[in-house]
């Protein structure tokens, strides 16, 4: 052994000789295997050995050696060439089955590493799926990766970000603005106009007021709002802004967790509310859309965050994928019939 400065170098150096060693170990016997697979296909082994690409003698060794180590005899020695014992024909059928494993393991390896194959997890904010481009997307990018497996996360903004935070999601959809944080990225994917949601009895419902021209923010001032997302979320944010660009401070009946919950309330004559556009995809009985027209229009960002130099490739094609879609007018066309008027 050459000469060490310590003994941690030595013991560095007699690893990597071992090491090399049953890697090399490993690679002889895989072939030994190939070679029993090609006597037992041909039936004679210089033809193999023709097959295999060397001459016959080192190939007959290798066949007997194969032979001592597993203490059987594999073949009937002929004057035409060679026999499959029973012996040798339950080791043909393992043969095969280690080396198509291996075969499948290479290619998981080489896909997962490709990323066409692996694991991503989404997170979306509940208004999130009713606005066609995340559905879209995520049916988009399961038909080019087919083989990811792909989960969905449905929490409000803030949850999405600390999962995204501690590595237990991937990405996510959400509509909150954020102070900057350096560990993500995020990227504005759209901005989509927000409606008001009244009840069906309602007197702006009903007398037909903003069908067509829609309904101005001064329209409201009297009325009971019913506020959805916590303070500082993008939706929040967005109807606040808007209330004091149109000079008046919202009545506000109650408070709802989910946009879905709002809309229940509205049904039942609690109040109104400012909802996402998207949202009129979604049908609740007794609750009616209209547009706002005017200077002031409040609108719902939709966003997507990621963790900041993400080493997936998964994760890297999502992004991409999703970035491309963005610029790509057809993932945003929305349905031909609205509710909204």
């Amino acid at each position: 052994m050459p000469y060490t400065d310590s003994i941690l170098e030595a013991l560095q150096l007699l690893y990597a000789i071992v090491e090399n060693h049953i890697i090399e170990d490993m690679t002889m016997e895989l072939r030994h295997l190939r070679y029993f697979i090609a006597v037992a296909e041909e039936g004679h082994i210089t033809r193999a050995a023709e097959r295999l690409g060397m001459q016959q003698p080192p190939l007959s060794q290798r066949i007997k050696a194969i032979e001592r180590e597993v203490d059987a005899q594999l073949f009937h020695r002929r004057a035409r060439g060679v026999e499959l014992t029973d012996a040798g024909r339950a080791f043909l059928s393992n043969a095969r089955a280690v080396l198509a494993q291996l075969d499948r393991a290479f290619e998981t390896t080489r896909r997962t590493a490709r990323g066409e194959e692996g694991r991503i997890r989404v997170g979306i904010v509940p208004t999130s799926p009713f606005h066609p481009f995340v559905p879209r997307v995520i049916r988009a990018f399961r038909d080019a990766y087919p083989q990811v497996s792909l989960q969905l996360e449905e929490r409000l903004g803030g949850e999405l970000l600390e999962l995204l935070g501690s590595e237990q999601i991937d990405v996510a959809f959400i509509r909150t603005p954020h102070t900057k944080q350096e560990q993500f990225v995020i990227d504005r994917l759209l901005e989509e106009p927000m409606l008001v949601a009244l009840p069906a009895a309602h007197a702006l419902a009903r007398n037909g007021v903003g069908r067509g021209n829609g309904l101005s923010l001064k329209h409201l001032v009297r009325e009971t709002f019913i506020l959805y997302a916590p303070l500082g979320t993008g939706l929040r944010e967005a109807m606040m802004a808007a209330f004091r660009a149109a000079g008046f401070s919202p009545r506000v009946g109650q408070e709802a967790p989910r946009v879905t919950s709002t809309l229940s309330l509205v049904a039942v004559g609690l109040g109104i509310s400012l909802v996402p556009a998207s949202l009129r995809h979604l049908y609740v009985d007794g609750v009616v859309y209209r547009h706002l027209r005017g200077s002031v229009q409040p609108k719902a960002p939709l966003d997507l965050a990621s963790r900041r130099g993400d080493p997936s490739v998964v994760v890297r094609h999502f992004l991409q994928l999703v970035r491309q879609a963005a610029k790509d007018p057809r993932f945003d066309e929305p349905e031909r019939r609205s509710r909204a008027r």
